[in-house]
């Protein structure tokens, strides 16, 4: 960096004008870790203000910091995904951060070397996307004395004290029982996310939970475990459609196995919603072009990446939150791939 930024100006001249060493300087702009901070301070000023680097670089060099913000994906081929990183990327830019993404597949080991890029300062802060923490914890300590500046989205850790954003999932599990009950619906078949999720855990606890206060019976069999792929909700309905005592709705736990639903039962021969009727959850934009339109709870997943780059960036600058848990409204949007239960 230093040859490049430095072609045209001799070393000697910062050092001459900031009072230090040749070494010093190379120091300062090459390991600014190695350098006290009043002589970073000092160079970085002589630095900026003889105008060869920019602002940005020469304040983050100054603060220590590398003003890049990591998001921890599990699965980036998610739509769901989509409008929170680009809210996410649109705030940081704003506030004059970069985000780096990073796709762990959610396999614990990648969660964890990607939050190493924080101890080499690579990136300011992390927003993870998963209910596990990516760092060693001691329970009897402080947390902030531990953790870096870190945001937990959508899954929610077991750890109090760091800042959540995410929806009341069993609100979404009960609020999407009672629209089919609504409809008549007594037979209500599942395909539910990833069982270890919590998410799905939660959303299975809404819809039992609905139902018994329906007077409403579960029949187990109903019930097929997913992975939130189109995949498995062609598989659930296949599978759950070779049953004698069909269905006669799909509760979906994500929009991409609403999809995978919706395409098996039209292959399958039946028809959304005369036959049998499809709700997700997720709202992601592909729900409304579906065929016929996907009943779905949207989670306002703007807002969410909002909340996640304002809370990040607000740590990394020394501003505490005043709430650490941010539960956001979910919204019932009923389309065309629900409605009565056939006689």
């Amino acid at each position: 960096m230093a040859h490049n930024q430095f072609k045209h100006l001799a070393m000697g001249d910062i050092a001459k004008k900031a009072g230090v060493c040749m070494a010093t300087v190379s120091r300062t702009l090459n390991n600014p870790d190695r350098v006290s901070e009043k002589t970073r301070n000092l160079v970085m000023k002589v630095v900026e203000d003889m105008g060869y680097i920019p602002n940005r670089l020469a304040a983050s060099l100054r603060q220590g910091r590398s003003r890049n913000i990591a998001i921890m994906l599990p699965d980036i081929t998610n739509p769901y995904f989509s409008p929170i990183v680009r809210t996410i990327e649109q705030i940081s830019l704003a506030r004059g951060y970069s985000v780096i993404l990073k796709d762990t597949q959610d396999d614990p080991a990648l969660e964890r070397s990607f939050a190493e890029m924080v101890k080499t300062r690579q990136v300011d802060g992390i927003i993870t996307n998963s209910q596990r923490i990516p760092f060693d914890v001691d329970l009897t300590l402080p947390l902030h004395e531990q953790l870096p500046p870190i945001v937990n989205a959508s899954e929610f850790c077991d750890l109090d004290g760091i800042p959540k954003v995410g929806v009341n999932n069993v609100a979404i599990g009960k609020d999407a029982a009672e629209h089919l009950l609504g409809f008549g619906h007594r037979r209500i078949a599942v395909i539910t996310g990833t069982s270890h999720i919590l998410s799905s855990q939660q959303r299975e606890k809404g819809f039992r939970a609905a139902l018994l206060q329906a007077n409403v019976s579960f029949d187990e069999k109903l019930l097929y475990q997913g992975d939130y792929s189109c995949e498995s909700g062609v598989a659930g309905v296949r599978a759950i459609m070779q049953l004698k005592e069909r269905p006669t709705a799909f509760f979906c736990f994500g929009d991409q196995i609403a999809i995978g639903a919706l395409h098996a039962l039209r292959e399958l021969g039946y028809k959304v919603p005369e036959d049998i009727s499809v709700i997700g959850v997720d709202g992601i934009a592909l729900s409304q072009y579906c065929a016929p339109p996907l009943t779905t709870v949207a989670q306002p997943l703007n807002q969410i990446g909002e909340y996640c780059a304002t809370l990040l960036i607000d740590l990394i600058e020394g501003k505490q939150p005043e709430n650490l848990v941010h539960i956001l409204p979910h919204q019932l949007l009923i389309r065309a791939s629900t409605g009565p239960a056939p006689k």
